[in-house]
Order: C-alpha cells, then sequence, then structure tokens
C-alpha cells in the first residue's frame, strides 16, 4: 500500500492540466525552467508561511527560468474547499502570488491528477511511501522535467532556495 506506481512518461513536460478557469496548459510551454511544483491549500496550519516565503521565491527567480505551479487540493481534511476562482482570488489577493494557480486536483488515490502520480512515482516519500502526507508538499522539478527533489509540509520554500539555485545553474 503506497508504493510508488510506475507510470510512462518520463518527463512532466508530457502532462497537459487545468488552469484554474478550465483551460487546457500543455506543461511543455514550461521546458527549459525550473519548476516547484506544490499542492495548496487556504485553511491549513502552513498556509501563511508557506504561500508568503513561494510568493518571496518567485519574485527572486522568475526572471532566472524559475516557475512555481500551485496545485489546489482538497484531500486533507478538507482545508482547500473553495472553487477554482476562490482559490485563485485568495493566493493573488491576499498572498500577491504572481505564479500559475491551476485547477483543484486530487493528489493521492485512483483518481489522483496524472500529474501528480509522475511526481510521486519520480520521488517517492519517507521509506519508498508514494504518498503526499499532507498540503504544501513540494517537488522540485528541473529544466528538463526531471523530478530532482521532494520536500515536506515542514520544510519552509526559503529552506529549499539553494537546490533552487543549483537547478537553474545547472544545463
Amino acid at each position: 500500500m503506497g508504493a510508488a506506481e510506475s507510470v510512462p512518461e518520463t518527463s512532466i513536460h508530457e502532462f497537459t492540466v487545468k488552469d484554474c478557469n478550465g483551460k487546457e496548459v500543455s506543461l511543455e510551454t514550461y521546458k527549459g525552467k525550473v519548476l516547484l511544483v506544490v499542492n495548496v491549500a487556504s485553511k491549513c496550519g502552513f498556509t501563511e508561511v508557506n504561500y508568503t516565503q513561494l510568493t518571496e521565491l518567485y519574485r527572486k527567480y522568475r526572471d532566472k527560468d524559475f516557475e512555481i505551479l500551485a496545485f489546489p487540493c482538497n484531500q486533507f481534511l478538507r482545508q482547500e474547499p473553495g472553487s477554482n476562482q476562490q482559490i485563485k482570488d485568495f493566493a493573488c489577493t491576499r498572498f500577491k502570488a504572481e505564479y500559475p494557480v491551476f485547477q483543484k486536483v486530487r493528489v493521492n488515490g485512483p483518481d489522483a491528477a496524472p500529474v501528480y502520480k509522475f511526481l510521486k512515482a519520480s520521488k517517492p516519500g519517507l521509506f519508498g511511501s508514494a504518498r503526499v502526507k499532507w498540503n504544501f508538499t513540494k517537488f522540485l522539478v528541473d529544466k528538463n522535467g526531471k523530478v530532482v527533489e521532494r520536500y515536506g509540509t515542514s520544510t519552509a520554500p526559503m529552506s529549499i532556495e539553494k537546490d533552487i539555485q543549483k537547478a537553474l545553474d545547472e544545463e
């Protein structure tokens, strides 16, 4: 139970997701950029520090081929109950998020978004578990679409700045 499942895709760039308005977005758009993929929630105890620091990271590195992809998820104690538009408004108004906020997804279980199946299979968590344990799990993806690191909820975004810089410096 919880073991990483095998996925045919080899790069995050092979996926298409939906933005908060339901429009399809090919992640191929982000080829050549370092990505931080995060499952977000507005009513979580980790919301304030994560959203604040994600905005800070984004402002610092967005002109250096860095992008944050936020995927709202309501799977953890229903801490993301709003509509897609309410979620985007919350992130953009309260936390000045300028990075993409996508449509709400499931990150675990049989209905998990395919992009999350890929992320989890690429970088299992503690003891090889594939499950995302909580809100604000972060996946660092290199310019070629490969997952290079996975960070738990309690890892503050600014604490992974060195890993982001390293990924940005690699060709």
